[in-house]
């Protein structure tokens, strides 16, 4: 699947901040099960760092967020629920990296992200594109204490 990256307005964020619902576990994700992250997500202060993803057909398939710690580029990013375990991960989260080094003119040699440790699916999937564990954590989010493991993977030789 081809991926356009276009900036994030009123319109996706409430798509995806209201209509969105993971099943099972997976609504540990959902946007309104954390109040804080919440209204972050739906700040237009703060879209210069996140972007909606639409596929060829310019319909919503999933939003990428670009964060700067230490100057080292953070990803988080989200498929539209009905897209999930289907096969798309893989193209998605390389597509969003590629993406932000481009439009951030990021020079690092690597990217982060963090997951949350019950998504095993995603533990398991992303070391087969090149990310690698480097700690585990507790992140406190959606009203409680959550076990977190920040990946890294690099992006230049």
């Amino acid at each position: 699947m081809k991926y356009n990256f276009v900036q994030m307005n009123e319109k996706y964020a409430s798509e995806i901040a209201y209509q969105w619902k993971y099943d099972s576990i997976y609504s540990f994700y959902d946007m309104t099960a954390d109040k804080e992250d919440l209204e972050e997500f739906l700040d237009s202060k703060k879209w210069n760092h996140k972007f909606a993803v639409l596929n060829e057909f310019k319909e919503l398939c999933g939003f990428y967020s670009y964060y700067f710690k230490n100057d080292i580029m953070w990803v988080g990013f989200g498929l539209k629920p009905e897209l999930t375990g289907k096969g798309y991960g893989s193209n998605f989260v390389m597509s969003g990296i590629k993406f932000g080094v481009k439009h951030f003119n990021y020079s690092k040699n690597y990217v982060m992200l963090a997951v949350a440790v019950f998504n095993q699916r995603a533990i398991k999937a992303y070391p087969k594109i090149g990310f690698e564990i480097l700690e585990e954590y507790i992140q406190e989010t959606n009203g409680g204490k959550h076990r977190f493991v920040k990946m890294s993977k690099r992006i230049r030789k």
